[in-house]
């Protein structure tokens, strides 16, 4: 069972009577019908839908720990502290530094062993619903490459802000929060809400997760993904021939329709969305997919 110790992540706690109230009605995430034991995507958006902090929510005893990039920790206390006024909440930053990932046979059924029941791991949503059972667990519990993490998100198309996408760039259907339990559009308003949820009845996300593959090793991060001549997307996280990326679906399904190559750079790829997504290629750009 692979454990990557991932240092640069780091915790906030959400305590008290309206913890829950607090961050319903503030961030993406169904808070209520959260289990115990389960870990999901969540981000709080700006006013125009966009993504300004991205994290992982569990619960934790009668509140809530959000992991998130270290270094948009500080930022998101300050902001949520903004929201808080006079709500019955206690904000804090926990004293663990990083998170450790494990995942693969060992880790299976690992919620309900009393050795994670005690050391407080949590089972990965996101993974989840790509058939694969990671946990994770504040602090260091393993020394495992971190390319080993990388190359299973990439091979199951999960990404992560910074490598993948910027802050207050992307939305949250950018990035599949509305397949990965991250995104909830039944219940009631929170910040950015009337953005994502026109976005979601009117059918208008083109921009999606795909992964890419090449014959031979990738370029690096950043390169452009075009079909003749005109940009498709870039790519995000890389490790070897397999790597990342947020797309026009659009373009992307056009091209591969007429047969017209798709390269990162100069090197041809091959794009695929998850599985799990249930996402397919438009064939055209007036198609939408589903």
């Amino acid at each position: 069972m692979p454990a990557v110790f991932l240092k640069d992540r780091s915790l906030l706690s959400v305590s008290g009577a309206e913890a829950q109230s607090f961050l319903q009605n503030l961030i993406t995430t169904d808070i209520i019908s959260l289990e115990a034991g389960e870990a999901r995507p969540g981000a709080l958006l700006t006013p125009q839908g966009k993504i300004l902090f991205d994290f992982m929510i569990w619960q934790e005893g009668d509140g809530y720990t959000i992991e998130t990039d270290a270094g948009q920790r500080d930022g998101l206390l300050k902001r949520l502290t903004m929201y808080k006024l006079r709500a019955a909440v206690t904000l804090a930053p926990r004293a663990e530094e990083g998170v450790t990932v494990s995942w693969g046979e060992g880790a299976v059924g690992v919620r309900d062993s009393q050795s994670v029941r005690d050391s407080q791991g949590v089972r990965d949503s996101r993974f989840a619903k790509a058939g694969v059972t990671l946990i994770r667990q504040p602090g260091k519990h393993g020394d495992g490459e971190e390319a080993l993490y990388d190359a299973l998100r990439i091979a199951h198309g999960i990404v992560t802000s910074g490598s993948d996408f910027a802050l207050q760039d992307a939305f949250p259907h950018d990035v599949l929060m509305d397949f990965n339990g991250g995104l909830s559009f039944r219940k009631g308003c929170y910040v950015g809400q009337e953005v994502v949820s026109r976005m979601q009845h009117r059918g208008t996300a083109r921009r999606r997760v795909v992964t890419v593959s090449a014959a031979t090793a990738l370029p690096e991060t950043g390169t452009e993904i075009s079909a003749a001549g005109k940009p498709v997307g870039t790519l995000g996280s890389v490790e070897g021939d397999h790597g990342l990326s947020i797309v026009r679906i659009d373009r992307a399904g056009a091209a591969m329709a007429a047969g017209t190559p798709l390269l990162a750079g100069e090197t041809p790829v091959s794009l695929v969305l998850p599985p799990w997504s249930g996402l397919v290629f438009p064939t055209s750009a007036d198609e939408a997919s589903a």
